[in-house]
């Protein structure tokens, strides 16, 4: 229960975020109409829409996100012909001529009906329809919380309700922006002039959102506006709703190992394993502050946590502190015990590592998401966590802040400096504009090869014609599979248009021992000075173990590219992009 009222909190939150924006002008141009006619069928056909596609998308596959981006399409298209309309009435007959089947359900009849009463309800409906498909909303704490746990636990009814709440959340808010838009809508219409203002206005509104929408700026830019704000007061829904995360109420749930007694998400830590680097013994973590780590070795946003997990852990260390890295996999190779050794010499960290394979620690902590961090004090209470990258002298105030409250006395109250290199090193965040993108169908999206993924099937693809922001394709022979693709013959390619700084891919061999081949070029041209640590100048490199690659880092301002990797041997396998 208290996940649903998170979720519907969490809809409430994105009428302030500047990611809802778009849509505001579609929802407002019903304003004016009765509520059960107007309002209401448009704010639930907004809200039944998302809930659909959202939830067809976390755990339905690449047909999903196919039918999803056609739909998207479409609603794009007969959204700013809507719009030109009320800004040009004029040419509004000229255009709306043409459009007829689902671009002129969802425009033209909007528009014939937004003045008449009778009929508006379908007319409604239709509209959010087309605003539940265009709708991105940024992907908070609670978003993620709901996605993570589809991605995990697979599809369910309960995924389905949650999105569902979500969106009805956002539809209350957005009823409420209706109200006002009501009263406006009243003053204005006292004068022919300002009714006649007031509809261009809206016109120009919707135009403007759509091609917001159209070039991604809905979930790049927009997106890094949000976080700073609702980010902070969803951990706070959730910190309240759940409690102190996980463990105000488990100090009584302790349980003796080894001979001594610990609260339960810290037991957890040693009902798994094995243990890398050095085993922990229960005794060495009671009345101890200690830090626990939730990651795993080829996610961008973990690796650029480790410079801080490093510094901590051995500035601290006489001082109390007892830092644990807990590493649960995302994809199969990193269930590979040996894999995971042989990341942990190449990325510097000496401090204990627990496998977490079956998710066991995951569970006991009531974890979330990749990276994470649980602070637990010296009375074996988890005083706080922190989710995702970032706040990092905050985290290092909260360390030193527990470690006063211990037996060896006040810890220094001076922050470490960090400076991570590599792929280590912090994100570009003003320029960063591309997200994670899956290359398995599980997950996948933005998939821009004629004719779609063709699942678990090789299948010879073609490269996009033109590439828009964010999209990809593929060419040659591949099999697409659930969490990778795989190269069948030599010379394939992957083409991806991204605006960031960093750009990373996780890659592996298809067989233990293999070495593949590949060059990566920017625009047609080699990479030169922006090319990634994993590449030379020239954009050579090979793909020789199960990792995250770093293939391009702009040297200069950051701008908008298309990048492109050939492998030049068979048998690669591509999971995941990954920007910074």
């Amino acid at each position: 229960m208290t996940l649903f009222v998170l979720a519907y909190a969490a809809g409430l939150l994105t009428i302030a975020t500047p990611c809802i924006l778009p849509i505001v002008p579609f929802v407002l141009v019903r304003a004016g109409q009765p509520f059960r006619r107007g309002s209401l069928p448009l704010l639930i056909g907004l809200a039944l829409t998302f809930a659909a596609v959202a939830s067809l998308a976390s755990v339905a596959g690449g047909w999903a996100v196919d039918v999803n981006r056609y739909g998207r399409s479409v609603a794009l298209a007969a959204m700013a012909l809507f719009g030109l309309a009320m800004l040009f009435p004029a040419l509004a007959v000229w255009m709306m001529a043409p459009f007829v089947s689902l671009g002129s359900w969802l425009s033209g009849r909007a528009g014939q009906h937004l003045k008449e009463k009778e009929g508006a309800a379908g007319s409604s409906i239709l509209l959010g329809v087309a605003a539940g498909l265009l709708w991105a909303p940024c992907a908070g704490p609670v978003l993620g919380l709901i996605l993570t746990g589809a991605a995990l636990r697979g599809p369910s009814i309960e995924t389905a309700l949650l999105l569902l709440t979500y969106g009805l959340g956002a539809a209350t808010s957005l009823g409420a922006a209706m109200l006002f838009g009501r009263r406006v809508l009243a003053f204005t219409r006292q004068s022919a002039r300002w009714d006649d203002w007031f509809r261009r206005v809206l016109g120009a509104a919707i135009v403007t959102g759509a091609v917001t929408i159209w070039l991604g700026a809905d979930t790049g830019l927009l997106t890094r506006l949000s976080s700073a704000s609702t980010n902070s007061l969803e951990q706070g829904l959730i910190a309240a709703l759940r409690g102190a995360p996980v463990s105000a109420t488990a100090r009584a749930d302790a349980a003796a190992t080894s001979g001594v007694t610990l609260p339960a998400p810290l037991k957890s830590l040693f009902e798994a394993g094995p243990w890398l680097n050095t085993q922990l013994r229960p005794d060495e973590v009671r009345g101890k502050v200690v830090l626990v780590n939730f990651w795993t070795y080829s996610c961008i946003n973990c690796l650029r946590t480790l410079p801080y997990l490093r510094a901590w852990a051995q500035k601290y260390k006489d001082r109390g502190l007892v830092v644990v890295g807990v590493h649960t996999p995302e994809f199969a190779f990193e269930k590979d015990v040996a894999n995971v050794r042989k990341a942990l010499a190449s990325l510097g960290v000496g401090y204990p590592v627990v496998i977490d394979n079956d998710f066991t620690v995951w569970r006991a902590f009531n974890n979330q998401a990749w990276p994470a961090i649980y602070f637990v004090g010296a009375d074996g209470r988890i005083r706080d966590h922190a989710i995702g990258e970032g706040n990092y002298d905050q985290s290092e105030r909260l360390i030193q802040e527990l470690l006063s409250e211990t037996t060896t006395g006040t810890a220094a109250k001076d922050l470490t400096g960090i400076r991570g290199e590599g792929a280590q090193a912090a994100p570009d965040v003003r320029n960063l504009r591309s997200a994670e993108t899956y290359v398995g169908y599980r997950h996948a999206s933005n998939f821009a090869s004629p004719g779609g993924i063709k699942r678990d099937t090789p299948s010879r693809y073609r490269a996009a014609s033109v590439l828009s922001l964010n999209r990809w394709s593929v060419e040659g022979d591949w099999t697409i599979g659930g969490e990778f693709a795989t190269l069948n013959e030599a010379r394939g390619r992957v083409a991806y248009r991204f605006h960031a700084r960093d750009l990373h891919l996780v890659l592996a061999p298809a067989a233990q021992g293999q070495s593949v081949r590949f060059r990566v070029t920017i625009d047609g041209a080699p990479p030169g000075a922006d090319h990634g640590v994993d590449v030379d100048a020239e954009g050579y490199g090979r793909v020789e173990e199960e990792r995250l690659y770093q293939l391009a880092r702009q040297a200069g301002p950051v701008k908008e590219h298309t990048f492109e990797i050939e492998f030049l041997d068979p048998g690669v396998r591509a999971y995941a992009f990954t920007f910074g």
